[in-house]
């Protein structure tokens, strides 16, 4: 069922499509992992870290959102239930119960990391079919690395 109709011809969409549900699963995963992390961080670092966790599920919920909506306007269904992003996600599973601040970094670091070389991979392939989308993933890849570098940073 068509509720609203793509300006995009089928096999564009199709390519748009999975792209864009793919970072939506990455994204929403992405959140999760970072929220886990934020509520179980122990060590000496404990506050400044659990502080920058916030700011990455305040962007990967934002980037979700924008991914979300560009895939309704585009006719596209976006799914976000609990057992599409378990079965879709590119992100490692996070251990359970607390996590030393080191740990947590090199976690995110890994994290940001596979959700940044999925998000390439996403600007390559809708640069031709669909330029509009191509943004918004060269936009929160930006977002993205921007992160990944500052929690590189708090390892070095």
């Amino acid at each position: 069922m068509y509720v609203v109709k793509s300006p995009l011809a089928d096999a564009d969409l199709k390519t748009v499509a999975e792209a864009l549900q793919g970072a939506l699963l990455d994204l929403v995963d992405l959140s999760l992992v970072a929220k886990q992390i934020h509520w179980n961080v122990v060590g000496p670092r404990f506050r400044s870290i659990h502080l920058q966790l916030d700011e990455v599920v305040a962007s990967a919920r934002i980037h979700s959102d924008t991914v979300a909506e560009r895939a309704s306007a585009l006719g596209v269904p976006p799914d976000g239930r609990a057992t599409r992003v378990a079965s879709g996600s590119g992100i490692k599973t996070t251990p359970a119960g607390w996590i030393k601040d080191t740990d947590a970094v090199r976690t995110m670091v890994d994290a940001l990391g596979a959700v940044i070389i999925r998000m390439r991979e996403r600007v390559e392939s809708t640069g031709e079919p669909d330029p509009v989308s191509q943004d918004i993933f060269i936009s929160i890849t930006a977002d993205l690395e921007k992160h990944h570098w500052m929690f590189q940073a708090e390892n070095a």
